[in-house]
């Protein structure tokens, strides 16, 4: 091989690493648009909450009136209302509470909901 061979070996490399970034250019555009697209469709059209979200909302206010009920049934007998611990941390105490106080497994997630709203 010569020179001559390089200059054309290298002309061609830099051809195909052009066509390969446009190439990426296009598939980066497609897949932002195609993501766009999809926040779009599942995004709610009006500012009102829509049912499944207002039903979301009484279910979690229901869930933490039920929690509260909970501990104050099985818990305040000893302790004061709760402090606010990280959740991870609050797991753990409820976890070791619940084989102390003897409360169910329904409980527990009742009053660890409540504690860590």
């Amino acid at each position: 091989m010569d020179s001559g061979d390089y200059v054309s070996l290298s002309s061609a490399a830099r051809k195909g690493g052009a066509a390969m970034r446009l190439k990426l250019i296009g598939a980066s555009i497609a897949l932002a648009l195609i993501s766009v697209l999809c926040v779009a469709v599942d995004s709610p059209r009006s500012g009102a909450p829509t049912t499944a979200v207002a039903q979301n909302e009484a279910q979690t206010n229901a869930m933490r009136l039920e929690g509260e009920k909970r501990f104050h049934a099985n818990c305040s007998r000893c302790h004061a209302a709760p402090q606010k611990f990280p959740p991870r941390m609050m797991a753990t105490i409820v976890r070791h509470m619940r084989v102390r106080a003897t409360i169910t497994d329904e409980d527990m997630r009742l009053v660890l909901f409540y504690m860590t709203q």
